[in-house]
């Protein structure tokens, strides 16, 4: 962790109850990333989600910045490796990680700082797709983002649910 005081020139935001010193802490923690145990589970979206929302809820609840860096951190391969060694590209040569950001008053940061990252390594575990609650609500967020939600029980015609026919069975596909 790095760390670095200075006074706030600005009025504090928790002024309003009344506990800070007016010292603001800049602190950064890693995160490391399980890309070697789990190769092919999609860590990089199921942080992010859909547009980018879960991260940036992360974010909102935390105050503090998140960010994913280290090999396979840019979506396309071939821009990551024209990046790789540029300057502010270095981390493009470590492991995926997470850099977790706070500059906060000194007597919260830590304890954000450590929200953060309880938030995000509990993210990082890999779960069976057909137990995974938060990836069937990223995947709900993201049809109603892009008007395609279909609620449970609506008589939709053309519902890709099982349960919606009288039998309770999924009607075959005919071509015609």
């Amino acid at each position: 962790m790095s760390g670095m005081l200075q006074p706030s020139s600005a009025q504090n935001w928790l002024s309003s109850q009344g506990s800070s010193s007016g010292l603001i802490a800049k602190r950064t923690i890693r995160v490391d990333i399980p890309v070697d145990k789990y190769p092919n589970y999609n860590f990089v979206g199921r942080l992010l989600g859909p547009r980018g929302n879960s991260l940036k809820r992360v974010e909102a609840s935390t105050e503090c910045r998140v960010l994913i860096r280290g090999r396979g951190s840019i979506k396309d391969p071939a821009k990551e490796e024209m990046m790789r060694g540029k300057p502010g590209y270095e981390h493009l040569n470590e492991p995926l990680h997470i850099l977790v950001e706070g500059e906060l008053p000194v007597e919260i940061v830590d304890a954000r700082l450590m929200q953060a990252s309880e938030i995000l390594e509990d993210l990082l575990k890999p779960v069976d797709e057909s137990q995974d609650y938060y990836k069937k609500q990223q995947l709900r967020e993201l049809a109603m983002l892009n008007g395609t939600l279909r609620e449970e029980g609506s008589p939709m015609s053309g519902s890709v649910s099982p349960f919606n026919n009288s039998l309770g069975m999924k009607r075959a596909k005919t071509r015609g």
